[in-house]
């Protein structure tokens, strides 16, 4: 179980090699957590270098094995990143739909990266057979404690600065992490494309269940099913999901860029999405949590 000890600890450890992003005032009630600035370009980072560090520190990090991950880009852009930085060989797997633009990132770091399958979960199974042919490093993009662990130290950089926290949802590990590390501090609700019900669905079963996954954010939030993790945290902390549409995703994207100047992917603009569309109280802080995107799709 993950609790705010965990998010401290990971704080700890990452700090000098994932950045402290800043905290965007809009007015008395809204402010952006700019987690789009994050190392590599989204808050994946954070989990990335505390997974690898933490396997390093326990001796399980081999120097030619590296480490290897599955993701729709974010995740293994993340990998990359702190492999780069740790003078370690990183494998990745992303489904072949993966934007252009993380694909040609992930390149230009070094890692050697393999396309598989339409969805996150076909990249993953492939990731798998990897390991076990080399004894790499798995790096969950989501669902392993030490990657909610360093995910949540966005929620605990946001400590007496929220009443409510928004934060977009995929397989879950930003959300767990963030509710672990402001639980008592503040709510947490996630938002969810409801072509990617993962969390949403999860909830109304009592359980993680598969569900399908399409629609403008799929490429960040298209995991099949929400990690364990998540479901017993969120479980544990009551925090809920709201559901946005694909169209109410696209405008609050557009929003960010016209009103703002702020650039992040469809999956990032779901959070600030859930705000519109809703009412709150209090002081809101939404988190803006990558911007691996093109501009082309604007």
């Amino acid at each position: 179980m993950i609790t705010a000890h965990e998010v401290t600890v990971a704080a700890q450890r990452i700090k000098g090699w994932a950045r402290h992003t800043p905290l965007f005032e809009v007015d008395r009630q809204l402010a952006f957590k700019l987690e789009y600035l994050q190392v590599s370009g989204s808050f994946k980072a954070r989990g990335a270098f505390n997974r690898l560090l933490a396997a390093k520190e326990r001796g399980e990090l081999d120097a030619t094995a590296g480490a290897v991950s599955a993701s729709g880009g974010n995740a293994a852009l993340a990998v990359a990143y702190a492999g780069v930085k740790l003078g370690v060989p990183v494998t990745v797997f992303v489904p072949e739909t993966a934007p252009a633009v993380k694909v040609a990132k992930l390149k230009a770091l070094g890692a050697n990266v393999n396309q598989a399958g339409s969805e996150y979960a076909a990249a993953f199974e492939a990731a798998q057979t990897y390991v076990a042919e080399t004894g790499a490093l798995f790096c969950h993009a989501y669902d392993q404690p030490e990657v909610v662990a360093g995910a949540g130290t966005v929620g605990a950089e946001l400590i007496g600065h929220a009443d409510t926290v928004l934060t977009s949802v995929g397989g879950g590990g930003l959300i767990a992490g963030v509710a672990a590390a402001l639980e008592g501090h503040a709510n947490v609700i996630g938002a969810e494309p409801e072509n990617c019900p993962t969390l949403h669905t999860a909830l109304s079963q009592a359980a993680p269940v598969d569900v399908s996954v399409s629609g403008v954010a799929a490429d960040s939030l298209g995991a099949r099913r929400v990690g364990q993790i998540a479901f017993e945290v969120v479980t544990r902390t009551k925090t809920p999901s709201l559901l946005v549409s694909d169209e109410e995703i696209i405008a609050a994207r557009r929003s960010l860029w016209e009103d703002y100047r702020i650039v992040v992917e469809h999956g990032a603009a779901a959070a600030y999405a859930a705000y519109r569309g809703a009412k709150f109280d209090g002081r809101v802080v939404v988190i803006l949590c990558g911007a691996n995107t093109s501009l082309a799709d604007f």
